[in-house]
């Protein structure tokens, strides 16, 4: 679960300080703040994430949707943070990607607003869109699969 008391720390001494950048981590999750000219943004690139469940500890997963059967050339960009999922950057504008869309290492995908931050998500990988599983607009976990990339 993200720490947000320490979230506010960081981008507090990152604002104090005046440095471009810091990474942090701490019980299993990686804060990672980055200044950009003309302010400070939050941005933690999408990535693959693994985390232990403690033997004996309940796992709640919830699906509303139902995946395309796992290959190794299918990989979900994760949501790096708890936050609000967007799939555009404003409400008039088209989705950054659709199904069917190719995207390059590096495209953002998609927004995560935590604490009133908007973070852009970017793939780490090129391929296809293959289902997009978060809903716009809606709630998302760490570590939750957002969409699945057919690698290629």
């Amino acid at each position: 679960m993200v720490d947000f008391d320490l979230l506010k720390k960081l981008i507090d001494v990152l604002k104090k300080e005046e440095i471009s950048g810091l990474s942090v981590e701490e019980k299993g999750v990686k804060y990672e703040i980055k200044r950009e000219l003309g302010g400070v943004v939050s941005h933690v690139p999408a990535q693959p994430v693994v985390h232990h469940v403690p033997a004996g500890a309940a796992k709640v997963e919830s699906h509303k949707h139902e995946e395309p059967k796992e290959d190794e050339n299918l990989m979900a960009i994760t949501s790096p943070m708890v936050g609000t999922f967007y799939a555009t950057p404003s409400p008039d504008s088209p989705a950054f990607v659709k199904v069917g869309d190719h995207i390059t290492a590096g495209k953002v995908v998609c927004i995560i607003e935590a604490m009133k931050l908007f973070n852009e998500i970017e793939s780490e990988v090129s391929g296809t869109i293959v289902k997009i599983l978060a809903e716009h607009g809606k709630p998302v976990e760490y570590g939750q699969k957002l969409m699945l990339v057919k690698k290629g």
